[in-house]
């Protein structure tokens, strides 16, 4: 059994809640940016006094309301500065912020509702409120539904124009790090989501060591983009580690802006998910095909790879050196002016990368750090730091935190961010929880550094016919990185050989067509000879990670690509049981044809 526990912990104090940090902020430095909203053509920065009397004026209402300490208060939005607002106020009167995404279904609105105890929920806007609606009579223990974009921050604040700051701030100094912070809903790749019970304490112990661990990110002034979905625990710590340590948080107003505001922006660095860092390359490999200038950018790419691996060995050669100095003044120059121009490093995390996108990015000088965490970690549990990467690896625990590997591989974190249980479930704690160890179901291993490899999950392993286990997500990470490619899933539990289904990316594919002279869609086009032959280059490419027994034999265009809420989890998981069942029929299509060569 492998254990490795990261020095360096800084220790927090327990009688710290989420707002001490706030009000200290504010006392000592009131006029330094903290967040910013895009205003027009340019984004306008808030003072940490003004972002601060905003929280007080939502809290003093909430209070008005009657909000009680440890009532649960819903947040039903997209990202946006008033989500950070109404979660900040919550905390402020020692309630407890319960997210949902603003994707999901009246069903699933309903659930986390009445699982959580809800009161109020702080909805978007009228059509997620009609959601709401949909489900308002088996919500009985819901008092109030209020709309953000109708006023609903306006509304606190007039509710609470009569309550006076020592009565807010008594309140605001109740909750310890014992108290409950949130209840997060997985995201449900399996049966119903389970509400993870998270603390004051778990949140602010990780995001003090995750900024320990990284000063190159967390430095006070520097600046960061937001567009990660505030329902998910990464955005959530992400927005904590960044308003304690001074990082100023711009607003983005969503991914089809996301390339217009990175120019306005020009964040310090980037945070997102590695669909992200798939678009932009991607989205300027298309670019450069579209100019006809394709062969050059994979040439460029391919030196930005090899100028990696070689400085990592700390051998560049020559003849890389020359070429990569090049390529910085025709493409590279470019691709980091479309990231706004000022990003030198980038952290991924909620699913995994690859090598090759990380190699490509840090070889041209954007220092990518890959990190791993789950909702039941308060999400950053392992990352690698800009003074330590290995790249392949998602890096070492947090300082005080800690990874075990037990004999069947499951990958065991330990730490203060170890989340409470699951509420209302004592069961699914019982299975996770062992003596202060969280079992995560992800398989992997420790190098002798500490560094963890995620090696595929525990649940998803296919065993064929013939016996050999077969991790997916190595052989899907890789297939989804090409540039047609929307989602794969691969399948063979129990049969012959390994197959996968996949989907083709609707944004890349009208491109792709008229480079090629189609003219169908892509439900009329899965068995077209030319868009075959693209899916199979990126099949071939993912099997030369795996042995022949392991590799992906044949597979399946769908017709249609997987959509978040059905096929897919909020974080973009693909929920296995739902695509085997949905397309049972495509499956065995495939297993009832003659075994490939």
């Amino acid at each position: 059994m492998q254990e490795y526990t990261s020095p360096g912990e800084t220790e927090v104090p327990m009688e710290e809640n989420l707002t001490t940090s706030l009000w200290k902020a504010a006392a000592e430095r009131p006029e330094q940016p903290i967040v910013a909203v895009r205003v027009g053509d340019r984004f306008v920065d808030w003072s940490t006094q003004q972002f601060v009397e905003e929280i007080k004026a939502v809290a003093k209402g909430l209070l008005a309301l009657g909000i009680q300490k440890d009532d649960r208060v819903v947040v039903h939005s997209s990202t946006r500065l008033e989500w950070t607002l109404l979660d900040y106020a919550i905390w402020s009167v020692g309630a407890v912020t319960v997210p949902i995404y603003e994707t999901s279904s009246a069903e699933q609105i309903q659930w986390i509702v009445t699982d959580s105890d809800a009161k109020a929920v702080f909805t978007e806007n009228a059509e997620l409120k009609a959601l709401v609606d949909e489900v308002h009579g088996d919500l009985p223990g819901l008092e109030h539904l209020f709309v953000i974009e109708d006023g609903a921050l306006e509304t606190m604040r007039q509710q609470g124009s009569e309550v006076d700051d020592d009565t807010l701030m008594a309140r605001a100094g109740e909750p310890t790090g014992e108290d409950l912070a949130t209840i997060v809903y997985t995201s449900g790749t399996t049966g119903r989501p389970k509400g993870c019970v998270i603390t004051h304490h778990n949140f602010i112990w990780d995001a003090t060591q995750t900024a320990t661990a990284a000063p190159e990110f967390f430095g006070g002034g520097m600046r960061t983009l937001f567009f990660l979905p505030l329902a998910h625990i990464f955005a959530r710590v992400v927005q904590t580690t960044c308003i304690r340590n001074g990082v100023i948080l711009g607003y983005s107003t969503g991914i089809p802006q996301l390339t217009e505001e990175l120019a306005i922006y020009q964040p310090d660095f980037l945070i997102a998910v590695p669909r992200v860092f798939e678009k932009v390359f991607n989205g300027a490999r298309a670019k450069a095909a579209a100019d006809g200038k394709d062969k050059i950018f994979d040439k460029a790419a391919h030196v930005a790879e090899e100028y990696s691996r070689q400085r990592i060995d700390g051998n560049v050669k020559l003849g890389t050196r020359v070429l990569h100095a090049v390529f910085d003044k025709l493409v590279y120059t470019k691709l980091r002016a479309a990231m706004g121009g000022r990003v030198t490093y980038a952290v991924s995390g909620g699913a995994a990368l690859g090598e090759r996108l990380t190699h490509f990015f840090m070889g041209i000088g954007i220092h990518v750090c890959e990190g791993y965490g789950l909702t039941e970690t308060t999400a950053v549990s392992t990352f690698n730091r800009p003074s330590a990467t290995r790249v392949g690896t998602v890096g070492k625990p947090v300082p005080g935190g800690s990874v075990k590997i037990a004999e069947d591989g499951e990958i065991m974190l330990g730490g203060s961010h170890i989340f409470q249980g699951y509420h209302n479930n004592p069961e699914a704690t019982a299975e996770v929880l062992e003596d202060g160890w969280f079992k995560t179901g992800d398989l992997g291993a420790l190098d002798g550094e500490g560094f963890l490899r995620i090696t595929g999950r525990k649940k998803e392993l296919i065993v064929t016919a013939g016996g050999k286990n077969v991790a997916p997500t190595v052989l899907e990470d890789r297939i989804r990185a090409h540039g047609l490619v929307s989602q794969c899933m691969v399948v063979g539990d129990g049969q012959p050989f390994i197959a996968a289904l996949v989907t083709i990316d609707a944004e890349a594919f009208p491109q792709w067509a008229e480079a090629n002279g189609k003219t169908g869609t892509i439900a009329e086009l899965t068995q077209d000879p030319d868009l075959v032959a693209e899916v199979q280059s990126a099949i071939d490419d993912a099997n030369k990670l795996v042995s022949k027994a392991e590799s992906i034999r044949t597979f399946t265009i769908l017709p249609d690509d997987f959509v978040v809420g059905v096929e897919l989890s909020q974080k973009m998981s693909v929920k296995r049981h739902v695509v085997a069942e949905k397309y049972q029929d495509a499956i065995d299509e495939i297993y009832s044809a003659k075994k490939p060569a």
